[in-house]
């Protein structure tokens, strides 16, 4: 979408060194430029459920963001493929700070709180695992946002979709060094809150789709570390499935 108007670009990415219970905080600077083209973006193809549809006729927005990340494992005595293909119901949380189990296939989440326009922001997913050949697949069931109250009251304005897909490559199974890899790609479409009508539209999409970007090159990272972490200690014998991380960004 072409615009001649001012439009907001995210700046840059800062994080805060305090610790709070579940949600240490990320901080985004905008700053502004005089212009902006941004072309539109691909559907989610997905068929994940969303988490709520507006009905209202108010000006919306809609934010997509993908991105796909690896990391190298050494292959230890037990081979990373069967660790891919454990079922659900044997994951380790990886975070006890961050994951919640709720049932054998069911997760909740909290996503770090970051700000968005000044506004404090942090989601709480619910997602499902779907087990599939030499890996799984994640997908978002429903989003909850805390933070401030202008953030909270846009709970039943706004609908997300998530998919996650975690692989191996089941064709280097015999390889000393194998990959995981971490292919996410996240949709939100949001009732523009009165306040941010003053924006153009394509300033308000573009600012939401590079915070789901700076977003997913945190998460993705950190969650494939915790991952390899996890795999090496179940293959060197730990059955104990003791979350590894601390919810540290």
């Amino acid at each position: 979408m072409a615009l001649s108007s001012a439009t907001l670009k995210l700046a840059s990415l800062s994080f805060s060194a305090k610790k709070t219970n579940r949600n240490p905080s990320l901080s985004f600077t905008i700053t502004c430029s005089s212009s902006f083209d941004e072309p539109p973006k691909p559907s989610l193809t997905s068929s994940s459920t969303p988490n709520r549809v507006s009905s209202s006729s108010d000006p919306k927005a809609r934010f997509v963001a993908r991105q796909k990340q690896s990391v190298s494992v050494r292959q230890l005595q037990r081979p990373l493929i069967e660790y891919m293909s454990l079922p659900a119901s044997q994951y380790s949380v990886l975070d006890a700070e961050r994951i919640v189990r709720v049932d054998d296939n069911t997760f909740r989440c909290y996503v770090y709180t970051f700000k968005f326009f000044n506004f404090e922001v942090c989601p709480v997913l619910l997602v499902r695992v779907e087990e599939q050949p030499n890996g799984c697949c994640i997908k978002l069931l429903s989003c909850k946002l805390e933070g401030s109250p202008v953030v909270v009251a846009q709970n039943d304005k706004f609908d997300a979709s998530m998919v996650n897909r975690v692989s191996c490559d089941g064709t280097q199974e015999g390889s000393s060094e194998q990959q995981i890899t971490s292919d996410a790609v996240i949709e939100v479409n949001i009732e523009i809150p009165f306040a941010f009508r003053v924006f153009p539209v394509g300033a308000i999409e573009a600012t939401g789709t590079q915070v789901l970007d700076q977003i997913l090159r945190l998460m993705l990272p950190r969650f494939l570390s915790q991952l390899s972490k996890d795999y090496q200690a179940w293959a060197s014998g730990d059955t104990s499935r003791q979350p590894l991380g601390t919810g540290e960004i």
